[in-house]
């Protein structure tokens, strides 16, 4: 039974942490932390959760006792990762950040965007981008693990099978993507009132969002060179869900996109290559972990259309978190992941 430790479980990423390794076979949550809600129980604060967690109350992060978990996960705002992973990591434990702390290489690059320098860039070369479909092999031996952010799932998931095979041309892409509200988080913001993001749609950050570097980080390995991208995202009237329209020039017309798409992804469990003509809803992924991605090359032109969604929060987050963890202890990556989404 793998033991497990969760910093910063007060969010999104932690309740949602906690409904999926409630109904995994071999984990056990034995630890959460929140400062401001010591002693606090778990199914107080949630619940959803009562009947699952009944015996667990926040505490206040202890390295000691954080420490005796084989796995800890940070499901924290960014910066916090920084104190606390060495410690963790000395200690022998495994650390799986969800946070954005450990997802750039480039240290001072982490701090333009996030507006503080980086607190622990002695890690950086050790750390694991977590995107299993990219690597899994690394992933397997790794200490410390850094989780994709939602953006960047669903973007690069459906870019990657282009870029790896020198299709497209990667100084003109372009990912017009949409996100459901939950994806700036639980604390009160006038933005995310219903009365404010209700009935309504508007685009945010096109100068500039804090997941660009990420993004195009991920392209470029997948490319093996620079590229170009254009990244706008928007805030859309719903709870869950990432919807990314993809566009890229592919000169060969000749190529059978459907085919390269279902190829890629034939071995991926949590990649959903959909029938030609197909339009993914974001409602059929709400709660699973999964990415389904659609191809489409509108009037037989050079301009490819891939559309790719997933939950912000299974699948962007907590989701892909547990399937990191099970690949890092050599678990069936469906352990705690095998629920089917939720329609309506």
């Amino acid at each position: 039974m793998i033991k497990v430790g969760i910093v910063g479980g007060t969010g999104y990423t932690g309740v949602e942490l906690l409904r999926l390794l409630a109904q995994h076979p071999q984990a056990r949550v034995e630890v959460i932390t929140s400062r401001s809600e010591e002693g606090v129980k778990v199914a107080d604060m949630y619940p959803n959760l009562r009947g699952h967690y009944d015996g667990l109350a926040f505490s206040v992060p202890d390295v000691k006792r954080l420490g005796e978990c084989d796995v800890v996960f940070f499901a924290t705002p960014h910066g916090v990762a920084h104190a606390l992973a060495g410690e963790l990591l000395a200690t022998g434990t495994r650390v799986i950040d969800l946070s954005a702390d450990f997802r750039l290489q480039d240290a001072a690059e982490w701090a333009k965007w996030y507006g503080q320098p980086h607190g622990a860039p002695e890690l950086l070369s050790e750390a694991v981008y977590g995107l299993p479909e990219v690597n899994r092999e690394a992933i397997k031996s790794a200490r410390l693990i850094a989780v994709p952010g939602c953006y960047p799932t669903a973007t690069q998931l459906g870019f990657i099978p282009l870029l790896e095979n020198g299709l497209a041309d990667a100084s003109q892409l372009i990912a017009d993507c949409k996100s459901g509200v939950s994806g700036a988080g639980r604390g009160a913001k006038v933005g995310s009132l219903f009365c404010e993001a209700g009935e309504s749609m508007m685009a945010y950050s096109v100068k500039g969002h804090r997941h660009l570097p990420e993004i195009s980080q991920g392209l470029r390995r997948a490319a093996k060179g620079d590229v170009g991208l254009t990244f706008v995202p928007h805030l859309t009237p719903m709870i869950r869900g990432i919807h990314a329209t993809l566009y890229a020039r592919v000169a060969d017309r000749g190529v059978d996109l459907q085919k390269l798409y279902e190829e890629r992804y034939a071995n991926e469990p949590f990649v959903d290559v959909m029938p030609a003509g197909s339009h993914p809803e974001t409602r059929s992924v709400r709660g699973a972990n999964v990415c389904r991605i659609a191809v489409h090359r509108p009037q037989g032109g050079d301009l490819v259309v891939i559309l790719s969604v997933i939950d912000n929060l299974v699948k962007g987050a907590s989701g892909q978190a547990i399937q990191n963890m099970n690949i890092l202890f050599g678990l069936d990556e469906h352990l705690g992941l095998s629920n089917v989404a939720l329609l309506p």
